[in-house]
C-alpha cells in the first residue's frame, strides 16, 4: 500500500386500454385484468395486482432525482453477494420484469452514500437505448426523509427487501483540499508504475471528477477521482492515445492509501471511463459495495466494486464492457 500524507416514456397508469412495448426484440402487451358479470366464486377473476411467481432475485437500480420525480434504471439481479446481468438475454424473464416493475404503484425503497432515504412510487417505464444493452428503466414520485431532500444520485432495492431496512442519518461530504492532493499524490505515483503517459497540461487538468464520502465501519473518509487523458469523462469517441485512470484511496489517520486503481487505454481495451456514482450494502452482507457509471465512446454501462479479504476489487461489469480487454 502507498499512503500520502493529507495535504428514464411510456406511462403506465390504471389503464383502462392496453399499452404496448417493445423490448430487447420481445413485443409485449400489458392488458388490464378482464372484468367479468358472473356471480359464481368459482370463476372469480384474479386481483388486478396479482404477480407471477418471482423467478429472480432482487434488482437493483439507478438513476437520478429531479425535482419531485426520479428514473432509475436496472444494474442487475442480486444473486447472494454477487450482481448479474438483468434480465437474461437467453430467457424470457424480459416479460416478468416488465410486469413486475411497471404496474401502477409498485414501490422501491431509495437509498443514497449508504443510507435509506426514501421511496419510489413508480407510474411509468421506458427503455434507455444510451446503454450498451438497452435498459428498462422506471420513474414516478419520490418520497425522501427531510435531510435527503438536496439528493440527486439514488440506488433502489424492491421495497420487500429494502422496506425492513433502518433510516439512518444521512449526510454528503464536500470534498476539501487535502483530498484534493491526496487524489494528485496517488495519481502521480500510479502513472508510472502502470506505464501511462504523463498529462502534458498536468494531473489538475487531467482530473475530470473527484468524491469524497464515507463507508460504514471505515476509519475515516473515502475519495475516488478520475482522470482522463486525450478525452473526456462522457460519452464521446476518445483522442489519440487516450486512457482514463480511475482510483479509489481510503484514509488511515491522517494518510491516505491507494486502495484501487482501474487504468484503461483505448487503444488495447477501448474506452471505458469509470466515475464513482454512489455505494451500498446492496447485498445486507456487511460491507458497503461501490457502484461505477462507466462512459464509452457511443454508450454508457456500470460496474461495481467490493472489498474482499481486505482488498477493493472490481466484481461486476455489464457484459458489453467485458467484450474488450479490462486493462486494468
Amino acid at each position: 500500500m502507498r499512503r500520502h500524507l493529507i495535504a428514464i416514456a411510456v406511462i403506465l397508469t390504471a389503464a383502462t386500454g392496453c399499452d404496448n412495448v417493445a423490448w430487447g426484440g420481445l413485443d409485449i402487451e400489458v392488458r388490464p385484468p378482464p372484468t367479468s358479470n358472473k356471480s359464481d366464486s368459482s370463476e372469480a377473476v384474479a386481483p388486478a395486482d396479482t404477480l407471477p411467481e418471482q423467478t429472480h432475485g432482487p434488482l437493483l437500480l439507478a438513476g437520478l432525482r429531479s425535482g419531485s420525480r426520479a428514473t432509475l434504471v436496472v444494474v442487475g439481479e442480486l444473486a447472494g453477494d454477487a450482481l448479474a446481468p438483468f434480465p437474461d438475454p437467453e430467457s424470457l424473464q424480459e416479460t416478468e420484469a416488465l410486469r413486475t416493475l411497471t404496474r401502477a404503484d409498485s414501490r422501491w425503497t431509495l437509498f443514497s452514500e449508504g443510507v435509506r432515504v426514501g421511496t419510489l412510487i413508480v407510474d411509468a417505464a421506458t427503455v434507455e437505448q444510451e446503454f450498451c444493452s438497452s435498459k428498462l428503466s422506471v420513474s414516478g414520485m419520490v418520497e425522501l426523509v427531510p435531510t435527503a431532500n438536496g439528493v440527486e444520485r439514488l440506488l433502489a432495492l424492491p421495497e420487500s427487501t429494502g422496506g425492513t431496512r433502518a433510516y439512518e442519518p444521512y449526510r454528503t461530504l464536500n470534498h476539501v483540499y487535502n483530498q484534493r492532493v491526496a487524489t494528485l499524490s496517488i495519481a502521480s505515483e500510479a502513472i508510472p508504475r502502470i506505464g501511462a503517459a504523463f498529462p502534458p497540461n498536468g494531473l489538475l487538468a487531467a482530473r475530470q471528477d473527484i468524491q469524497a464520502f464515507e463507508i460504514a465501519g471505515s476509519p475515516g473518509a473515502t475519495i475516488a477521482a478520475t482522470f482522463m487523458y486525450q478525452d473526456e469523462l462522457s460519452i464521446t469517441p476518445p483522442g489519440q492515445d487516450a486512457y482514463s485512470l480511475f482510483l479509489v484511496g481510503t484514509q488511515e489517520g491522517e494518510l491516505y492509501e491507494e486502495a484501487f486503481i482501474w487504468y484503461r487505454p483505448v487503444e488495447s481495451a477501448g474506452k471505458g471511463a469509470p466515475s464513482y456514482f454512489n455505494h451500498l450494502d446492496w447485498d445486507n452482507d456487511g460491507q458497503a459495495e461501490i457502484l461505477l457509471d462507466v462512459f464509452g465512446s457511443e454508450r454508457r454501462w456500470f460496474a461495481a466494486l467490493a472489498e474482499r479479504n481486505g482488498e477493493w476489487v472490481r466484481t461486476y461489469q455489464d457484459t458489453c464492457g467485458l467484450n474488450q480487454p479490462s486493462g486494468s
